[in-house]
This record gives C-alpha cells, sequence and structure tokens, in this order.
C-alpha cells in the first residue's frame, strides 16, 4: 500500500489503512472468516496487522489497525508562548504539567500540544508564517492539539489536527495522529499493566465529525502496543479501465 497526501506521501497513515481494509472487505476481495478477520498490508513503516469485525448479518463495520512501530518520543518542543503564537492562541491557554506539549511518532511525527478547554480549541488557527519559523527545522511541523473536554457522551478527548506542510490544512480525523496520542497517553499512565481504552472525537469544527477508539497494552511498565480504529462507511463507489 502507499498512502499520499495532496503533498507527500506517506510511509503510514490510520485512516487509508482502514478504510482500505474495509472497503476491500464491503467488495469481496478479502473474504471475512467469521466475526473477525485479519489482514495485513505492507507500508513504508512496515508491515500493518487490521482486524476487521463483522455484524451479526456477515457485513464489515468496525476496523482496528496494530501499528508496526511502537511510540518513539522526540525532541523538547519550542517555547510554550512560540506554540501559542503558531496556533494564534495565548500562552496561558497552552497546558503544563502532567500533559505538556510533546512530539510523539508512530511512523509519522506530529508534535501534540494540550489546550485547556474546548473553546480554546476551536479558537486555534494556525499561522503560516510562525509555523515555518517556529517549527521549520523541528523534527515535525504537523500539529495534534488536543483537549480533556469532549462533546459526545462517550468520548475522552477532543482533538484537531493540522498538517499544512503536507498539503492538508485541517484533517477530520488522522489515524496515524492518534497512534502516536496514544503513545503520549500511555506514557502518562500510572499503576498496573493492562490495556488502557480511550474515544477521541475529531473534525467536529469541519462540520466532518469523527470517532476514533484508541487502545495501549502496557506490560512491565512499558508501552507493548498501539491500535487505532473506527466505523467505516462506504460513501461512492466506481470503476476505471487501465489501457
Amino acid at each position: 500500500m502507499r498512502i499520499f497526501t495532496p503533498g507527500a506521501e506517506l510511509p503510514f497513515a490510520g485512516h487509508p489503512t482502514v478504510g482500505t481494509a474495509f472497503v476491500l472487505a464491503t467488495i469481496g476481495a478479502i473474504p471475512l472468516t467469521g466475526r473477525e478477520t485479519r489482514v495485513i498490508f505492507e507500508q513504508g513503516v512496515g508491515p500493518v496487522a487490521v482486524t476487521i469485525r463483522s455484524s451479526d448479518d456477515g457485513t464489515p463495520g468496525f476496523a482496528q489497525l496494530s501499528v508496526a512501530q511502537l511510540p518513539e518520543f522526540g525532541p523538547p518542543p519550542p517555547p510554550t508562548a512560540e506554540l501559542a503564537r503558531v496556533l494564534g492562541l495565548e500562552p496561558e491557554d497552552i497546558m503544563s504539567g502532567r500533559f505538556t506539549a510533546q512530539a510523539v511518532s508512530c511512523g509519522v511525527p506530529f508534535l501534540i500540544v494540550p489546550v485547556r478547554d474546548r473553546e480554546t480549541l476551536g479558537r486555534a488557527r494556525v499561522r503560516l508564517d510562525d509555523l515555518e519559523r517556529v517549527l521549520g527545522a523541528y523534527s515535525t511541523s504537523k500539529l495534534f492539539v488536543f483537549c480533556a473536554e469532549p462533546e459526545r457522551p462517550g468520548s475522552d478527548y477532543r482533538a484537531r489536527m493540522f498538517a499544512p506542510s503536507l498539503g492538508v490544512p485541517e484533517d477530520p480525523g488522522t489515524g496515524s495522529a492518534c497512534a502516536s496520542f496514544g503513545g503520549y497517553l500511555g506514557k502518562r499512565e500510572s499503576g498496573s499493566d493492562g490495556t488502557r481504552r480511550w474515544v477521541v472525537e475529531q473534525g467536529f469544527e469541519m462540520g466532518r465529525p469523527s470517532f476514533l477508539s484508541v487502545e495501549v497494552d502496557i506490560r512491565g511498565g512499558v508501552i507493548a502496543a498501539v491500535r487505532v480504529g473506527g466505523d467505516s462507511v462506504l460513501v461512492s463507489r466506481g470503476e476505471f479501465l487501465l489501457p
């Protein structure tokens, strides 16, 4: 599988992976083997396993990928005041403490930035000149901004993703960013080993709401696996002929 944005080719992305598995299962290119069917896609980051879950009537719906690359944590972020300027916010809008800005990658790096509430998240506007000035030489200029104040019952976090360098001013749903976010949250978890689960809502500010299920396995106090999934819907279908 190869994945392209308007500005670049990516070694890994979540929604194209989950969506491709769903489409191939829907058209019968992947035979369903029961309530759960497993398929592996070769991507630039390595083999990415996807589990497709079928409903009682045998139709596919939910699909979940397992990352090929466990979370890697990047260098210290730029100063809070600079990040706030990039996002058109005030320094006090950016959180610190347990939740603080951090770069994380599961194949594609994102700078994860916590803000204080949903209203602040809604005001975020990337300033392209400051983005280039502040993050041009940093490990990533892709921003995943979140708050712990979701809108819908059942959600744990609300997020937005900005990646102008990829030709994506804002993305309504970003599985690769949520995989990195799972690493971000998993690193901050304390207590016994086990599986942690969160639901992230994204795309609401664009009028294209999406819900992403994130799971992280913690073993021996370290992150052992990250999974991201969600439900898909077939919205169009067509054919083309190659000479």
